[in-house]
């Protein structure tokens, strides 16, 4: 689902190795729940993600992972919301550059919270 050259965009960003596969994995959750709602622009229900899975040939091999996939999917779709509130944004209408924004920011976000620990001076 993920084109080469969006996962050069990912592979491109300075974020740790841990943070770039959550994007990616946020990416392509993205791209099957807009694939998934078709022309509806909101996102898909459990049973419009199962009838959708059912139809992917690639994951008619193995019809057990489906159920897991669609649960997998509504998680990704609760934070995608989230992540489309911060942006002000549709949650279906984010792309790739806004994931890698996002991503960069709660980067930048853990890096304060990190420096700005307790440095009081130990007791004697």
């Amino acid at each position: 689902m993920l084109s080469q050259d969006d996962l050069s965009v990912l592979e491109g960003t300075v974020l740790p190795a841990l943070e770039r596969h959550h994007l990616r994995l946020l990416a392509h959750s993205l791209r099957c729940l807009q694939q998934a709602s078709g022309d509806l622009g909101s996102t898909p229900a459990t049973e419009q993600l199962t009838a959708w899975a059912q139809l992917q040939p690639n994951l008619a091999v193995d019809p057990t992972f489906i159920p897991v996939l669609v649960e997998q999917l509504g998680k990704a779709a609760v934070q995608l919301e989230a992540i489309g509130a911060e942006l002000s944004k549709p949650p279906l209408q984010l792309d790739l550059a806004d994931l890698v924004r996002w991503g960069q920011q709660q980067a930048d976000l853990r890096l304060q919270d990190a420096g700005s620990g307790d440095l009081r001076t130990p007791p004697n």
